[in-house]
């Protein structure tokens, strides 16, 4: 990949370049994990659809939000990663369109484990009021408000690119990213207070929810000690979704220390910040979730054979022919 002068705002230096057998490497690296990191995530989604327990239990519905967005998220995040190899630039326009989902997407990511923090908050402080608290209805209006809220942290920067540059711009073809595409000092402004408002709300839920959980944990039964565990994984998973909002700060105090190593740390940037979490997702909540677990080894290793869908023959069981018996 070889970062040279990108319009007017932006100056880089043009000997940025990957040799051809790290550009492989790289390139092999993250499609290999975002292909088995989708195939596990398909067969959670593949697994929720065939299931009605997990269809009407919020709980689940949030988790899978959080799976199809990570789906979506390193489709995304994948193809632009690839074809800044192959083509390097490509057209404005559709590189903004791919931008807006690709920022609405590693947004979505601690909104919606904010949420899930506060569904598991409600579920144990207060048991008695879960199931008036947090409805199917309401968790598809918490979903929508997620996607609203991350819409605020790319749509200005829409309007604002559409008021300062020339029409020829978005005909012409530039390195596709955030910083290289809304480069008015107006949305880098915009995207640091946004990104610090974001971070801000999203610890504050974070240490609220958890500690009351904690405490909680420590006075109750057993079973509910259990969540210790999912807890600190939790934790760790949406410490690290926060990059995406400290990520543009990360990579300048990365630059300015390791000048002679930028594609690397860029590299290992994207890695931590962008394929990592979307890895743990699965593991935190879909593998470690007994009751998922239970369901999802019938589908994961596609063995989908009639022994292993005892819940089937139960149906069949009392289907017609068991009535006229």
């Amino acid at each position: 990949m070889n970062i040279s002068s990108v319009g007017g705002n932006v100056t880089l230096p043009g000997n940025y370049r990957d040799t051809f057998t790290t550009a492989v490497t790289k390139n092999v690296i993250v499609v290999a994990l975002c292909i088995s990191i989708t195939y596990i995530n398909g067969t959670l989604v593949h697994t929720f659809r065939k299931h009605q327990i997990f269809t009407v239990n919020p709980r689940y519905i949030l988790f899978i939000h959080l799976v199809i967005n990570d789906i979506m998220q390193l489709a995304l995040t994948c193809f632009l990663h690839v074809i800044s190899y192959i083509l390097y630039r490509i057209n404005v326009s559709f590189c903004i369109f791919l931008l807006i989902f690709a920022v609405l997407t590693s947004f979505n990511t601690p909104l919606n484990l904010a949420g899930m923090a506060v569904e598991c908050y409600i579920a144990i402080c207060f048991p008695l009021r879960h199931g008036q608290l947090c409805t199917v209805k309401k968790t598809y209006v918490l979903i929508g408000l997620i996607w609203m809220a991350s819409a605020l942290s790319i749509l200005p920067d829409v309007f604002i690119l559409l008021a300062t540059e020339p029409l020829w711009f978005f005909h012409s073809k530039v390195f596709c990213a955030r910083d290289y595409v809304f480069r008015s000092t107006y949305s880098l402004e915009k995207r640091d207070a946004s990104n610090i408002v974001f971070l801000v709300l999203v610890w504050l839920t974070l240490f609220y929810t958890y500690f009351r959980i904690l405490f909680a944990a420590k006075e109750a039964t057993a079973d509910v000690k259990k969540a210790r565990n999912t807890i600190l994984l939790h934790g760790f998973q949406l410490m690290l979704c926060m990059l995406t909002y400290v990520q543009p700060m990360l990579k300048k105090v990365l630059r300015y220390l390791f000048p002679m190593h930028f594609l690397a740390t860029l590299f290992t940037c994207y890695l931590i910040a962008q394929i990592l979490p979307r890895f743990l997702s699965p593991i935190v909540y879909g593998l470690r979730d007994k009751t998922f677990r239970t369901y999802l080894k019938r589908y994961l290793l596609c063995n989908m054979s009639i022994r292993n869908h005892p819940q089937n023959v139960t149906m069949s069981s009392t289907g017609p022919a068991a009535k006229r018996q």
